[in-house]
């Protein structure tokens, strides 16, 4: 059973530190922002992040840049280059391309960064995967492939699907099979594929509204073939929205980390007007939350906030591409403390201390 508990009550809470990027004037790779970070330590110990670069046109590329820490405190960056671009087939479509928003885990178990991302092609927005040993060199293991579950009538091939994050420890999944679990948001509308299908989900949905679902990846399919890792199965409803300030859809945001209490999920919950799927929002409020999945079962949500734990507040966070988001998307422990790195208004990237109440 689900607890839900005002923000005051969670034990956990975000700070902001201030801002770490903005986009360079001069940069044209710059030119609709940076945002939306995945993050890791590099073979060299330092910290990077790998910002969404947004060129021109909304063309999306995957950066980057050293985090510069002072006295324990992320402020600002060194750019060091891209390392993902939109370049196969899958990731170009005829007037659009783009790879889009990283999320990284670090995964011990493979001794390997593992980057979700979104390849904007020729069908939309999909899921894929790559994986790194160093950050900078990234092996892509292609879109993901949703195994069909006939007891759930779905094939999650079929839809579009965004904010996929990896937990990092290797955790036995409902049938006792030793799996890597992923986080995932499928999203029931056809329409932007082919109009006269607007909403599709299963039969058995009944809030169709976007919602966290969580798979399974076998552990021991991965350690024979690392390209297993882009094949998910074990599909099921991890939660939906439930409050006020998620009242469109919610998403999870950085990969989760092991607490005391279980694993604690941020996520993101969205309020206003959505104007179809895939266009630039105007009319749309994102804040963060977060939720406690149960440390042996995290298909199963202990307690979730109430209320938001951050919204858009600041100049940065009101004013931008978007206007009105906070959106994280990383979370990295420096000197002890747990930093949040979130986009801002699709346009600068943000850090936060996450505190312990």
């Amino acid at each position: 059973m689900t607890r839900t508990v005002p923000a005051a009550e969670f034990p956990y809470a975000l700070e902001r530190v201030g801002l770490v990027m903005e986009p360079l004037a001069d940069e044209p790779l710059e030119a609709e922002g940076v945002l939306n970070p995945g993050s890791g330590y590099g073979p060299d110990g330092e910290l990077y992040l790998l910002p969404r670069l947004v060129a021109d046109g909304n063309v999306s590329r995957i950066g980057i840049a050293r985090v510069v820490v002072e006295d324990g405190v992320p402020t600002g960056v060194e750019r060091q280059g891209v390392v993902l671009e939109p370049e196969r087939s899958w990731e170009v479509g005829a007037v659009n391309a783009g790879v889009e928003d990283p999320r990284t885990t670090w995964v011990s178990a493979l001794d390997l960064h593992v980057m979700t991302y979104v390849a904007y092609g020729p069908l939309g927005p999909h899921t894929a995967i790559a994986v790194s040993s160093d950050l900078r060199t990234w092996q892509r293991l292609g879109p993901v492939r949703f195994g069909y579950d006939d007891a759930l009538d779905v094939d999650l091939s079929m839809y579009f699907n965004k904010d996929c994050v990896f937990l990092p420890e290797p955790v036995t999944a409902p049938d006792g099979t030793e799996t890597l679990a992923v986080l995932h948001r499928p999203g029931w509308d056809l329409s932007e594929i082919r109009p006269s299908e607007g909403l599709h989900p299963p039969g058995w949905v009944e809030d169709t509204r976007p919602s966290i679902w969580i798979s399974f990846v076998p552990l021991d399919r991965v350690r024979a073939d690392v390209g297993a890792l882009a094949e998910w199965r074990g599909h099921r409803v991890l939660a939906g929205p439930t409050e006020a300030w998620e009242e469109l859809k919610i998403g999870a945001g950085p990969a989760p980390i092991r607490v005391p209490e279980g694993w604690l999920l941020l996520h993101h919950g969205v309020t206003g007007e959505l104007v179809g799927s895939l266009a630039q929002q105007q009319n749309v409020n994102y804040a963060a939350g977060g939720m406690i999945l149960d440390a042996e079962r995290p298909w199963e949500v202990l307690v979730r906030t109430a209320e938001p734990l951050m919204t858009a507040d600041t100049d940065d966070e009101r004013s931008g591409i978007v206007p009105n988001v906070v959106f994280p998307t990383a979370v990295e422990e420096i000197d002890g403390v747990h930093h949040v790195f979130y986009g801002m208004a699709d346009s600068k990237i943000g850090v936060a201390r996450l505190v312990r109440r």
